[in-house]
């Protein structure tokens, strides 16, 4: 998708579509009254017909309007005037750009950043704008026979109306251009099923990055490096797998050398069957997405990149899969973990926090700033946060309270869970020095309780995506690119203040 910002007035603009907002009670926008004055009042006369209430997310057609050099004008509703929410900005957003996926137009002219929105400059807006169209237009259709039959959408370009304020929409833009391609590579990894992406072919994907970006080094640590590194934990999983086990390193180096970097770290499932402990078969499929974590770490990385931030951020994606075999974990082992701390596992299908020990420790080599994991972890998450915010715990509130602002404002929003002392009780063992569940009550918070033991040494944050990472069932089941907007906003703040 190619961005870029354009002057003059709405209804000079040559192109295929022209995006125009409207209030409830047939209101125009600054953009819409001037298209409707060229018009001799086309779209007033169109709104009496009642076709359009307004809402956010409605959209009417309006074609080829006399007085205007657009083919086609889209009317998206807004809402009550003066009173648009950043939700229903994104909502206004994202509703006008699938109206447009499902045209023919191939470039579209956009005059919705001059809405009001609360407490939300230009740049804000276009990159909320950049986003939302990167997420309408995507389409995961690599593995179909016929992808002209099943509908790619034609929309190639988006330009965005500007007056004085071209700078801060050219910024936004750029920011939101380089976090939808992050998405979209996020959802790529995460859409392809668990014989393609493998713990192998994720790391060839890291090393993409590396080629693509001269900003960017990567590497990957192979079995018997983990071996000598005394990864125990990590290499427990795999051992039920004929696919190695992985640990991806992604270095980006956009900072000051003497910097330090904040660290990423992604669970790698690439799929979970849950071992010993194997799940149910019903939805069983859904577990290729085990290693969303991993693939929003890559994501984020790519768009760091992108977006050439003057930071020093470092991605780690610890990767294996999680299968049954005589030789795989077995309730009631004990491994060591790479801290020398022993493991009883009373569940092998709380596969990921034992790999995430391992990439946390291996983390301290970096000397970091602040680390933050981010993983698929609990299906308590699911039940207690649901489908819109990820679970957050850590041992710094400073940082907690940075990602819980970079989800606001991105939103892409996380949820606080206490992370007290009381807790780690549930994960005593009779027999190792923890376990790796601590039972059926607050699944997710002792499982923020099993990492923290590997995280005394630094600044850290966990975020459970297991409710956010991807949409069950139906046509719109798939990976949804999340956390990487809350990542890069994050980011962003530390950059920009």
């Amino acid at each position: 998708m190619d961005f870029s910002v354009k002057k003059g007035s709405p209804e000079t603009q040559k192109s295929a579509c022209l995006i125009v907002g409207v209030f409830e009670k047939n209101k125009l926008s600054p953009a819409a009254k001037a298209v409707d004055a060229a018009s001799n009042g086309a779209i007033g006369a169109l709104l009496k017909q009642g076709d359009l209430k307004g809402k956010p997310g409605q959209t009417l057609w309006l074609h080829a309007p006399a007085g205007t050099q657009a083919q086609r004008v889209l009317l998206a509703g807004c809402g009550k005037e003066g009173e648009l929410s950043e939700a229903d900005y994104r909502k206004v957003l994202l509703g006008a750009f699938m109206s447009v996926k499902s045209s023919a137009a191939k470039d579209a002219v956009c005059c919705l950043t001059e809405l009001e929105v609360a407490g939300r400059d230009a740049a804000w807006k276009a990159r909320q704008t950049a986003v939302a169209a990167a997420a309408a237009v995507y389409t995961f259709d690599q593995l179909k026979s016929d992808k002209e039959r099943n509908g790619r959408p034609a929309l190639k370009k988006v330009q965005l109306l500007a007056g004085d304020n071209g700078k801060e929409i050219e910024r936004g833009l750029r920011e939101g251009a380089a976090i939808g391609a992050g998405m979209d590579l996020t959802k790529d990894l995460g859409n392809l099923p668990g014989n393609i992406c493998t713990p192998t072919y994720l790391a060839e994907q890291a090393s993409a990055l590396g080629e693509q970006y001269k900003e960017i080094t990567v590497d990957v640590l192979d079995e018997k490096e983990m071996q000598k590194l005394g990864m125990g934990a990590l290499l427990s999983v795999s051992t039920g797998s004929r696919q190695p086990a992985k640990l991806i390193t992604v270095e980006y180096h956009g900072g000051k050398k003497k910097d330090k970097p904040v660290v990423l770290v992604g669970k790698g499932l690439t799929f979970d069957s849950g071992g010993i402990s194997i799940k149910p078969g019903a939805g069983m499929d859904e577990m290729k997405f085990d290693m969303c974590g991993g693939a929003s770490v890559l994501g984020t990385m790519k768009a760091v990149a992108e977006c050439k931030l003057p930071l020093n951020v470092v991605g780690i994606v610890p990767s294996s899969e999680n299968l049954p075999d005589g030789a795989a974990n077995k309730p009631g082992d004990i491994v060591t973990s790479m801290a020398g701390l022993t493991i009883e596992i009373l569940n092998t299908d709380a596969e990921g926090r034992l790999i995430l020990c391992d990439a946390l420790t291996y983390a301290k080599k970096f000397d970091p700033a602040v680390v933050v994991d981010v993983a698929t972890l609990t299906g308590a998450c699911v039940i207690a946060l649901g489908k819109h915010a990820a679970g957050l715990l850590g041992n710094d509130e400073a940082l907690i309270q940075g990602l819980l602002a970079a989800g606001q404002t991105s939103g892409d929003r996380a949820w606080q869970l206490p992370l007290w002392d009381e807790y780690q009780e549930q994960l005593k063992s009779p027999f190792a020095d923890l376990a790796n569940i601590g039972g059926r009550e607050a699944g997710t918070i002792t499982a923020a309780c099993f990492l923290s033991r590997f995280t005394k040494e630094f600044r850290w944050a966990h975020l459970d995506i297991a409710g956010t990472a991807w949409v069950s069932g139906g046509d719109n089941k798939g990976a949804t690119g999340r956390p990487v907007p809350l990542l890069m906003q994050y980011l962003l703040d530390q950059v920009q203040g």
